[in-house]
């Protein structure tokens, strides 16, 4: 499974340049001052077989040049398909007479529809709906599947340009609009030169409160997916 925030689920379900990759900060077991932690390949041709006798797909691995501690993408390897989590709410928190979309079907809500929490309740406006965080998103109410096509481990600030982009960064509009560059900035309203930069916001947004700011240069997991289904 996968927790999204609501920019990155908008930014896999969008036609244009849609998001389709996503980087998630490496849980070290230890720092050993003896050794270091590297990136590193495991599976492949020659990387061994399953159990049944498969090939290990090809994937990125980070290992420890002392004690020889190797870790590999705890979200899967390519080929595995991952379900996202979402906020959410069901049909039963909703008192409306029009749900609209397939939320009859799906009884359920996406908070990443209603950017600004614009659902509310028909009859009280000033109630708004209390959305439940994506940690409780039971896999019924997933409208999300996504297959790994790629994972890796390399520092964050070695993104390039066009994996910004990748990770969902979006042109600004006014720049959108006349065709000129500029990137769409997370911590205030203006543009970004380039889509590192805004992604340099994104980041911190996400990780500077963890201490796992952009400044920091922290080992992440870089998988790329794409998306199943419509």
């Amino acid at each position: 499974m996968l927790n999204l925030t609501d920019d990155s689920v908008r930014a896999v379900l969008r036609s244009v340049n849609p998001k389709t990759q996503t980087r998630r900060v490496v849980k070290l077991p230890h720092h050993n001052p003896l050794g270091q932690w590297q990136p590193t390949l495991i599976g492949g041709p020659n990387g061994g077989r399953t159990a049944r006798g498969e090939t290990i797909p090809e994937q990125g691995g980070i290992w420890h040049t002392r004690t020889g501690d190797s870790l590999m993408c705890p979200y899967g390897q390519p080929g595995d398909r991952l379900w996202v989590r979402e906020a959410w709410c069901h049909l039963s928190d909703v008192r409306t007479a029009d749900p609209g979309g397939d939320a009859l079907q799906r009884r359920v809500f996406y908070r990443a529809d209603y950017p600004g929490d614009t659902l509310m309740h028909d009859d009280d406006p000033a109630e708004r709906i209390k959305w439940r965080s994506s940690r409780f998103m039971p896999r019924w109410a997933s409208r999300l599947t996504l297959e790994i096509v790629s994972a890796r481990v390399e520092r964050v600030q070695d993104i390039s340009e066009a994996d910004a982009i990748a990770e969902g960064v979006t042109k600004f509009s006014d720049s959108f609009i006349n065709g000129l560059p500029g990137w769409e900035g997370f911590s205030d309203a203006l543009p970004r030169a380039s889509a590192s930069d805004a992604y340099i916001d994104l980041w911190d947004s996400l990780n500077d409160a963890r201490g796992h700011g952009w400044d920091t240069n922290p080992w992440v997991w870089a998988i790329e997916f794409g998306r199943l289904g419509k």
